[in-house]
């Protein structure tokens, strides 16, 4: 195990999801990479019940599984206030959720998996999910490791090289946003800034990741469902331009080489 990154990426125009990955993994093929099976990453988010009434976030179990660890099972513990608790367990913590559904209750309609091939690329293993939520395609995840490295500072250029070669694409220099300093509270009660890039990596910080961006999706499927209830004040070009907005990459921007060279063009849907 090394350090990964998760990377959504951008959706041409025109192109369907099945295409896009068909297209990836021809591009690994061709640059000496090797194929590696498949993988599968999935998420059941569990919350509170009853809800509380005073106005106080409910609490969420998000019960998350990645078949390179088969034998644990990943769940994230959120209070509602922003602040999460990790927790690493076997596979019987599956059936102690459906044991306590006086307290938690499964939102099956936002059951979310990323699932697809594997490559091997020398150091790095690269994975193309098609993350789909209820059967529904709802884009492309990019996962990257580096089997070389334990800390992200000591090889993100690395990392980014690979990204860049591999998507033909743009690749800020900044440090992924879930690498971010973050504000933690010392053991003195006193806040203090933390630069998680600098940390050991684990294999909860991947299943973190991918809670982050199952998070964004959800959310995606949450807006456009409030602007279909308003279809008749608002027009679609506002409709486009909110797709255009959420659709936005977080550390991507499309590069004029790939639509140059005949391969899929980067203008957004």
């Amino acid at each position: 195990m090394g350090v990964t990154v998760l990377q959504p990426y951008p959706m041409p125009e025109g192109k369907s999801g099945a295409h896009i990955i068909d297209y990836l993994g021809k591009r690994l093929l061709s640059l000496g990479a090797t194929h590696a099976g498949q993988f599968l990453v999935d998420c059941e988010t569990f919350i509170s019940t009853p809800q509380p009434h005073n106005g106080t976030p409910g609490r969420a179990v998000h019960v998350l599984h990645n078949s390179e660890y088969p034998a644990s099972t990943f769940s994230i513990i959120d209070s509602g206030t922003g602040k999460q608790v990790s927790l690493v367990a076997d596979s019987i913590f599956d059936l102690l959720m459906l044991k306590m559904t006086n307290t938690f209750t499964s939102k099956k309609q936002t059951k979310i998996e990323s699932r697809g091939a594997r490559f091997e690329y020398g150091d790095f293993v690269i994975k193309l999910g098609s993350v789909t939520m209820m059967e529904h395609f709802k884009g492309i995840l990019i996962e990257i490791e580096y089997k070389s490295c334990m800390i992200l500072a000591y090889c993100w250029e690395m990392i980014r090289e690979m990204l860049q070669g591999f998507l033909n694409i743009n690749v800020g220099k900044d440090f992924p946003s879930y690498f971010g300093t973050q504000t933690i509270m010392t053991a003195m009660g006193q806040q203090q800034m933390h630069p998680k890039h600098n940390d050991m990596y684990e294999p909860t910080d991947t299943v973190k990741q991918y809670l982050e961006q199952f998070t964004n999706y959800r959310k995606h499927v949450s807006m456009h469902g409030s602007l279909s209830g308003t279809s008749g004040i608002q027009t679609l070009g506002g409709q486009q331009q909110q797709q255009q907005q959420q659709q936005q990459p977080v550390h991507m921007s499309p590069s004029p080489v790939m639509g140059a060279t005949g391969g899929l063009g980067m203008i957004r849907s």
